[in-house]
């Protein structure tokens, strides 16, 4: 019984990934109930002919490789800094509009759309880049 115990878990977690994905609907960490129904009936169809009933069966512990591990890990923290970054670009966006809604309305003499577009350009990189800023002061006033 342990061998067949052991090849029913081990065709269940070759079946779900361990955290739900766009593409899986069920995983071995979120959806408990359903995969414990999987375990019974894999047991059970292998124990059957032994005359064997499956009346119940739980995964209480989940433990990986530690390679498995580090590759899961990297992905969470990939999607920390993608998620990350899209709030920083989307702020960044409002503040940049704020600018350039703040220079119009500020007596200033009218800029033209390049500037706007050059400034705007400026203070995405400045505010998005993820090391120090080092500013360049265009003498030529042919920017």
């Amino acid at each position: 019984m342990p061998t067949q115990t052991e090849a029913a878990l081990r065709a269940l977690a070759a079946r779900y990934p361990y955290e739900v994905t766009e593409a899986e609907a069920v995983s071995l960490r979120a959806a408990q109930d359903a995969v414990a129904a999987a375990l019974v009936a894999e047991i059970g169809a292998r124990m059957e002919e032994a005359g064997v009933e499956i009346a119940e069966a739980r995964l209480s512990h989940l433990a990986y490789a530690p390679e498995i591990v580090a590759a899961m890990l990297q992905r969470q923290q990939a999607d920390a800094v993608v998620a990350a970054r899209g709030r920083i670009v989307e702020g960044a966006v409002g503040i940049a509009a704020s600018a350039l809604e703040q220079l119009t309305h500020s007596g200033m003499p009218e800029i033209d759309d390049a500037r706007k577009v050059q400034i705007v350009g400026d203070l995405l990189l400045a505010l998005c880049s993820d090391r120090a800023v080092h500013p360049v002061m265009d003498l030529s006033g042919k920017r």
